[in-house]
């Protein structure tokens, strides 16, 4: 895969199991990739329930740029976040933010469509998210 295959609208549905809270909420909405700045900007917007919590509103941006075989994921300011070689039907990244450590999964099985699962854990966060995404359009 490479950053045009990700170009597009996508509906996304996230599944969270917060550990530390004992609690388990969803977040669904919509992702883009629009090219800019190189490569892509991802921007994600949904809604956030968490069960006998009021619904809140999600934003989430980053930049995906391309690099050689893989993609360089950074935050919306430009710090590095995480890379990944998207050349198999999955592959996995980390990202160490002390004392906590994120790990991530991409899943490229059922192309167009894929997903993502991240696996946090340290002394302050313990939590697993799965996102999927199925293409709108182009």
């Amino acid at each position: 895969m490479t950053l045009d295959d990700f170009v597009g609208l996508w509906t996304m549905t996230r599944q969270i199991e917060d550990r530390r809270a004992g609690r388990q909420g969803t977040l669904s909405g919509q992702a883009r990739f629009t090219p800019d700045k190189g490569g892509l900007l991802y921007s994600e917007t949904g809604t956030l329930r968490f069960p006998g919590q009021p619904d809140l509103s999600a934003r989430q941006s980053y930049l995906w740029q391309a690099d050689g075989d893989a993609i360089n994921v950074l935050f919306h300011d430009g710090r590095p976040f995480h890379r990944f070689v998207p050349k198999d039907v999955q592959c996995a990244a980390t990202h160490d933010c002390p004392p906590d450590t994120y790990n991530v999964r991409y899943y490229f099985a059922q192309r167009p469509g894929w997903s993502v699962t991240w696996f946090v854990t340290g002394p302050r966060k313990n939590y697993e998210m799965h996102t999927g995404y199925v293409r709108i359009r182009v």
